[in-house]
């Protein structure tokens, strides 16, 4: 396999999406690291950035709505290599009526080497690596053989 490196500045561009129910849980989460997370540019699906906004008053880069394609904008973004980090608190016990486009943004930042933490616990240990706020080179396969695959 083949891999190439993306630098992810210290300035890190951070996705923030919550399922309703786990939403109250990423605002405390937020509010609590409010002091880190000014130091980098957040993204969110629309209702989690706009009550991210209103609650917290942190600025947000405001996509769609999870399931008006919101989900799939920021695996774009992924893609794309705009986004560093995604911050994905799921509700792992009520099925979601857009759970495709969930799993096609895990499995997106899954592709391209993105960190991803779900849960409060996994979303300190991120914030708090000394890589948090220093530049890092990702390491990404290139999928070479994949995109060079004749079928």
């Amino acid at each position: 396999m083949e891999y190439t490196e993306i630098i992810m500045a210290a300035r890190k561009r951070i996705a923030v999406v919550a399922h309703d129910k786990m939403k109250p849980e990423l605002f405390a989460w937020v509010e609590e690291n409010r002091e880190l997370l000014s130091r980098h540019t957040l993204y969110a699906t629309g209702t989690t950035g706009r009550l991210l906004e209103e609650r917290v008053g942190i600025p947000v880069h405001r996509l769609e709505s999870g399931p008006l394609g919101g989900d799939q904008q920021l695996g774009a973004k992924i893609a794309e290599a705009e986004i560093d980090i995604l911050l994905f608190f799921w509700d792992p016990l009520e099925a979601q009526p857009h759970d495709p486009d969930v799993r096609a943004l895990l499995r997106i930042a899954a592709v391209w080497n993105v960190p991803v933490a779900q849960s409060r616990a996994s979303a300190d240990f991120m914030v708090s690596s000394p890589l948090m706020g220093s530049e890092y080179p990702r390491r990404v396969r290139t999928y070479e053989e994949y995109r060079g695959r004749k079928t």
